[in-house]
């Protein structure tokens, strides 16, 4: 499985790749450091699942899911630390699965991306 880890700060996806890799050890883990360099991750690599930063340089997760939100055959899990309700229900109307607010409990971000998986 390709997951992509899409965050603009490295020190975050450094958490959140190693986290993925405990429960997923054979996955293939992709990063992007913005909204740019996800949708080129995303359409050259197609990974079935998407760990999305909304607020971030350029290109914005908000724009992502715009842009990619609504293709078949991949999984979004929206990891920001804006927990409003208004962008929350937003994000799931452009496709996103699933919103885990910042910070996140492990077990909690485990549990949601084994659900979005299983869907």
């Amino acid at each position: 499985m390709k997951i992509l880890i899409v965050d603009d700060s490295a020190f975050m996806r450094t958490i959140l790749k190693d986290l993925v890799k405990k429960a997923y050890p054979d996955a293939e883990i992709l990063e992007a450091g913005d909204g740019n360099q996800a949708i080129a991750e995303y359409r050259s690599k197609r990974p079935e699942l998407l760990l999305l930063d909304l607020i971030m340089p350029e290109k914005d997760g908000m724009e992502v899911l715009k842009e990619i939100g609504r293709e078949s055959g991949k999984k979004i899990v929206v990891v920001s630390s804006v927990g409003q309700e208004t962008m929350i229900e937003e994000a799931r109307k452009l496709g996103a699965d699933a919103y885990v607010v910042k910070p996140f409990d492990e077990k909690e971000l485990t549990s949601t991306i084994q659900d979005v998986i299983k869907a």
